[in-house]
């Protein structure tokens, strides 16, 4: 019987709950992965506003220096991968980067991640799609967006137009999969032993696995990018 309920429940987690209906149009459901974005989006916009109301050119604090280290790491790390184009994208990847770190990271604190919802995941695929082909045609044209599926030759015209769905769906489910794979495994471990021990994997599961799967959408993004840019400012 144990097992038993421990596989509803872990159903029932497993799919996207409604959190509210908004009582229009008889009736918009709002799921919970959606509340718990507009909770990070929230967070996020209240740590910009704080760890910035005192910027200083001289004399800044240690806050302020932190916050300019991270910047010119993200900066230099966009620009080595994209070149002299980096400047509009790092905003853009930084601010992904910072959704999804604090939205796997959210499970410490009770919420449910939203990247456990595939919806979510796939959203932000659809997002890095856009911009890496977004990227292609605008600094390459149309004629030169077309021609990079040719390349390396011709012959493969049909695999590279096959990564136009690949890509992003390989970035969706490498953070889904991961994020839900985490989610199964702790919720196992606290049937088994609930007390002490989930703590202990927690501090895997839901920090140092979250942070690297904010690491690796960001890079693929940044990479995938870089490759339809680059031969224009060869």
């Amino acid at each position: 019987m144990c097992l038993d309920g421990f596989k509803e429940a872990l159903v029932e987690e497993l799919g996207n709950r409604i959190a509210f209906t908004i009582p229009v149009l008889g009736g918009v459901p709002v799921a919970e992965s959606v509340v718990v974005t507009w909770i990070v989006m929230a967070a996020l916009i209240v740590c910009a506003l704080v760890l910035t109301r005192n910027l200083r050119v001289q004399n800044p604090g240690k806050g302020q220096i932190a916050l300019e280290g991270a910047v010119q790491f993200l900066n230099g790390f966009v620009k080595t991968n994209l070149g002299t184009h980096w400047r509009p994208f790092a905003p853009y990847l930084g601010t992904v980067a910072l959704y999804i770190g604090v939205s796997n990271l959210i499970g410490i604190v009770g919420l449910t991640p939203p990247t456990k919802d595939i919806s979510v995941t796939a959203a932000l695929a659809l997002m890095s799609m856009v911009l890496i082909y977004g990227a292609q045609f605008r600094y390459r044209g149309l004629l030169g967006g077309l021609r990079q599926f040719a390349e390396p030759m011709p012959l493969l015209i049909p695999i590279n137009l096959m990564e136009v769905a690949i890509r992003p769906l390989a970035l969706c489910m490498r953070l889904f999969g991961n994020i839900l794979g985490a989610f199964i495994i702790m919720e196992m471990i606290k049937l088994l032993v609930p007390v002490v021990l989930p703590a202990v994997f927690s501090l895997y599961f839901d920090l140092f696995d979250g942070l690297i799967q904010t690491v690796v959408f960001v890079f693929l993004t940044t990479l995938f990018t870089g490759e339809g840019i680059k031969e224009e400012e060869a």
